[in-house]
C-alpha cells in the first residue's frame, strides 16, 4: 500500500457445482496463500460458492442457506489476515434471490452488492432465478450484523486515501451504461468483475477490449475474474479468463481454460494523478453512495509488475516502425501547412550534422 502501490489479485479455484463445502475449502485455501504474498485484494469468480451453472438448484433453500453459512465462514477466515476477498453467491434479500458480491475483510462480511443487468438473451437464461438488484443501499442481517446490501457502495482504507473499491458483475460490464462508470465519477479507483464469461469463438479479444477501454476511460484498475473449469459443461464452457488493467493496459492476465490466479501492483497514484491531468473528468461526488471502511496495514508493496526502460521507444521492431513512421507524418504535415500558409517557394535548412538538424532536414525533405 506504500505510495500508492496495491497489490491485487484474481483468482479461478477449482469448483464443483453446488457443492459450497468443498468450493469454500478452495477459496479460503486461495486467500490464504495471497495473504503470506503480500496481495491485499482478491477478487473470485461470479457464484464462486456455489457454481455458476446451478441451474434450477438455485431455488433450492438448501443450497441458498449453505452458500451464505459459507460466506460467514468465509468471512470469519480473514479475521487476522491483512486482506480484502470479493466472493460470489446467491442470496436472497426479502423473498427475492439476488446474484451478489459479498466483500469480506477483517472477520466481517463488510458488503453485499447485487448484479444490476440480469442477462436473458443467447445462451443466457438468468432471469429464470434472479432478480435485478438496486442502487440504494438498505441493510440485510446476517448472522447477527447489520450488512449494507446495494450496488451503491465504495470500499475506502485509513491505510491509503486513493484506495477506493467498488463492485459489478459480468453482465453489468457488457451494458451500454455499466455501474463502474457512475462507481468511478463517485471516487472508486479500483472496479473489481466477478464474472462467468464463457467461452465462443473469438469472445476473448472482446472481452479483453471491454476491459482495457473502461480502464482506460474511468482511469482505474479493473480486476476481471472469470469462472472456470469446474463449471458445468451441459451448456456452456468456462476459461478461467482472469484480467487486471491500469489505464487501458492489461497487467496481468492467466492462460485460458486453466484454474489460476494472477497477481500484480495498481499503481493509485497515477491514476488519481491522470484524472487529475483530465479536466474533462469530472468527480461528481459520493452522496448517493455508502462510504464501508475496510481494515488494512500500509506495509511496503514488492513492485513485480514490468516496467519497460524505454516506455517512448517500443521493442517491438513493428510497433517502432509504425511509431516512427507516425513522427514524421505528423512532422511533415505541420511543416507543409506553415509552408503553405506562408507561401513559401523554398526551404532553408542548416545542417550541422547532428541529430536535429538531420531530422529538420529530413521532415522538410518529406
Amino acid at each position: 500500500m506504500k505510495d500508492g502501490f496495491v497489490r491485487c489479485a484474481s483468482a479461478t479455484v477449482d469448483i464443483k457445482v453446488a457443492d459450497t463445502d468443498y468450493n469454500t475449502s478452495n477459496i479460503i485455501k486461495a486467500i490464504e496463500d495471497a495473504a503470506q504474498n503480500n496481495i491485499k485484494l482478491i477478487v473470485f469468480p461470479e457464484l464462486c460458492i456455489t457454481g455458476y451453472t446451478c441451474g434450477d438448484l438455485f431455488l433450492q433453500k438448501i443450497l441458498l442457506d449453505s452458500a451464505k453459512d459459507s460466506l460467514i465462514k468465509i468471512a470469519k477466515a480473514t479475521e487476522n489476515l491483512d486482506i480484502t476477498a470479493v466472493v460470489g453467491l446467491p442470496y436472497v434479500a426479502e423473498q427475492t434471490l439476488y446474484n451478489c458480491a459479498a466483500v469480506v475483510n477483517g472477520g466481517h462480511i463488510k458488503g453485499l452488492v447485487p448484479k444490476l443487468n440480469i442477462p436473458n438473451y443467447a445462451e443466457f437464461y438468468e432471469v429464470r432465478h434472479f432478480t435485478a438488484g438496486k442502487n440504494e443501499v438498505t441493510y440485510v442481517n446476517i448472522n447477527g450484523e447489520e450488512i449494507p446490501f446495494g450496488a451503491n457502495i465504495l470500499f475506502k482504507t485509513d491505510a491509503c486515501e486513493d484506495f477506493v473499491l467498488a463492485v459489478e458483475i459480468c453482465e453489468d460490464l457488457w451494458t451500454a451504461m455499466p455501474p463502474s462508470v457512475n462507481h468511478a465519477l463517485a471516487g472508486a479507483t479500483i472496479i473489481a468483475n466477478l464474472s462467468a464469461s464463457n467461452e465462443v469463438i473469438a469472445k476473448d479479444e472482446y472481452r479483453e477490449m471491454l476491459v482495457k477501454s473502461q480502464s482506460a476511460k474511468l482511469y482505474c484498475g479493473y480486476i476481471y475474474s472469470d469462472a472456470g473449469y469446474g463449471e458445468s459443461t451441459t451448456d456452456l464452457v468456462f476459461a478461467g479468463d482472469n484480467m487486471i488493467a491500469e489505464n487501458g493496459t492489461i497487467l496481468a492476465r492467466s492462460k485460458r481454460f486453466n484454474n489460476e490466479c494472477v497477481y500484480t501492483e495498481l499503481d493509485l497514484e497515477r491514476l488519481v494523478g491522470e484524472r487529475k491531468k483530465s479536466n474533462t473528468y469530472n468527480i461528481v461526488g459520493s452522496e448517493k453512495y455508502m462510504s464501508v471502511k475496510l481494515d488494512m496495514n500500509i506495509g511496503d508493496t514488492k513492485i513485480t509488475r514490468y516496467v519497460d526502460k524505454q516506455p517512448f521507444v517500443p521493442s517491438d521492431d513493428k510497433k517502432r516502425e509504425k511509431r516512427s513512421e507516425e513522427i514524421l507524418s505528423i512532422q511533415s504535415l505541420g511543416l507543409k501547412k506553415r509552408l503553405d500558409h506562408t507561401h513559401a517557394k523554398t526551404a532553408v535548412v542548416g545542417v550541422s550534422g547532428g541529430l536535429d538538424s538531420t531530422l529538420a532536414l529530413l521532415v522538410t525533405v518529406r
